[in-house]
């Protein structure tokens, strides 16, 4: 067994190898709180929509298009098929991955705790609490607060949104008569939200069952999404507020999801869609025991940063779902059948952004 020497020499070098030690542990602290193991939420005022407003409309690049055969409105097999999907997906509210620790902050804590208090009165003013929780929302706070804030958003999503119910003070949605000959795709168009989610709202089975006279609830969009790498989290926003969040997939190591801002392509929405792997050149179709899409493809366009100019990617379902929350495919946005159902349901072509960030 070996043995230190004795004597000053001996104790010099033991004093040198102690300083190392300490150094190396303190190094590696360091390192793993503030190097790549720290891939936490970012606590910062920047959280919120994509921040660029509604570019000018270019026109797709020839030959550059990922998407074929894309599908009319929506029949009453379809949306049946659509609520089967949803019945087996995951749950909506993705669990926010914890971060580095922020201290609570008090402003954020008095707008949470004014919420918290009108939602416990009667008459509940749900849309004064939404609206208090999304300005706490975009400020630093802890990460308890964060997620706290968050799952009540979503929560109270499902009341003012996702249910039939105007709220008269609600200048998200509103009530709408229909006009004599009118269709639904012009009001979805007036209103940039998709036919899905107003047929979902409304109990609406067939768009052409319409009358002149008919009352329907609208959603003013558009909606948008903001992507998280660090977290692998999407969050959905309708204009500035926020609905609720997704764990994704994202691309591998060297093909990582570009970051920037995308928009949602002109022609870029689709059930299913003929697919040409760019590695093997083989074609699959949506049929295939091995078609890697999913149940929905959103073709995207990038806009500005690494994303500019770029066209190829997606937001899509997959034939893996293990590997939601991890970095495994080709630099498109992955998502669980069910739930990027759901997000097709809210992205309106052109109008609707997507940020990828860090």
């Amino acid at each position: 067994m070996a043995r230190y020497p004795t004597g000053p020499r001996g104790r010099r070098a033991r004093n040198r190898i102690y300083t190392v030690l300490v150094v190396l542990v303190i190094g590696i602290v360091l390192v793993y709180f503030y190097g790549p193991f720290g891939n936490g939420e970012t606590e910062d005022v920047n959280e919120g929509p994509p921040m660029i407003a509604n570019p000018e409309v270019n026109t797709p690049m020839a030959g550059e298009t990922a998407v074929e055969n894309e599908r009319p409105m929506q029949t009453e097999s379809e949306s049946t098929s659509m609520q089967e999907a949803a019945s087996v997906e995951k749950p909506a509210l993705a669990q926010i991955p914890l971060g580095p620790t922020v201290e609570p902050n008090p402003e954020a804590d008095t707008l949470i705790k004014e919420a918290t208090e009108i939602l416990s009165k009667t008459p509940k003013k749900l849309i004064e609490a939404r609206d208090k929780l999304n300005i706490a929302l975009r400020m630093p706070m802890s990460v308890e607060q964060r997620k706290f804030v968050k799952a009540k958003l979503s929560e109270l999503a499902e009341k003012w949104l996702f249910d039939r119910t105007v709220y008269p003070e609600d200048t998200l949605c509103g009530t709408y008569e229909v006009g004599k000959g009118e269709m639904l795709g012009n009001i979805c168009k007036k209103y940039k939200v998709p036919h899905e989610i107003l047929m979902q709202i409304n109990n609406i089975t067939d768009p052409r069952s319409l009358q002149a006279g008919q009352k329907i609830k609208v959603i003013n969009g558009p909606f948008s999404a903001k992507v998280y790498r660090t977290t692998f989290t999407m969050d959905i926003y309708l204009q500035n507020t926020y609905v609720r969040s997704y764990i994704v997939g994202l691309g591998m190591p060297g093909r990582e999801t570009p970051i920037g801002i995308w928009r949602v392509k002109a022609d870029g929405k689709a059930h299913a869609t003929t697919w040409r792997d760019p590695d093997t050149g083989k074609v699959y179709f949506p049929e295939d025991p091995n078609y890697p899409l999913g149940s929905r493809w959103i073709g995207l366009e990038g806009l500005t940063e690494q994303a500019e100019g770029r066209e190829g990617f997606g937001i899509h379902g997959t034939k893996e779902p293990e590997q939601i929350g991890t970095q495994g495919s080709r630099g498109c946005i992955r998502m669980y059948n069910g739930e990027v159902i759901k997000v097709y349901n809210l992205l309106f072509p052109v109008e609707s952004l997507v940020e990828v960030t860090d």
